[in-house]
């Protein structure tokens, strides 16, 4: 059984990694600071890209190996919200 936190609270993200893609290079968070501590990630994650009006906002679902976070990218802004953290049982 999943449980998740709702947190949407803005993030500082420290580090990205890349991978290829078919258009490019895709670029995905790696370590984020939230409430004091850091929080590596694998590099393994989904992402989706979402236009609305003239905003363009980065969706990210990512893992530390024992919880899913799910992470907004405001590309416009240029800034960075953790949404959820999902722990699982």
């Amino acid at each position: 059984m999943t449980q998740q936190q709702v947190v949407n609270e803005q993030v500082d993200v420290t580090a990205l990694y890349f991978r290829k893609s078919k258009t490019g290079l895709k670029s995905f968070p790696k370590r984020i600071e939230y409430e004091g501590e850091a929080l590596t990630f694998v590099e393994s994650g989904l992402q989706i890209m979402v236009n609305k009006g003239q905003e363009l906002i980065e969706l990210f679902t990512m893992t530390d190996g024992s919880s899913d976070y799910r992470l907004r990218h405001d590309v416009t802004a240029q800034s960075w919200t953790l949404m959820t953290i999902s722990q699982n049982a």
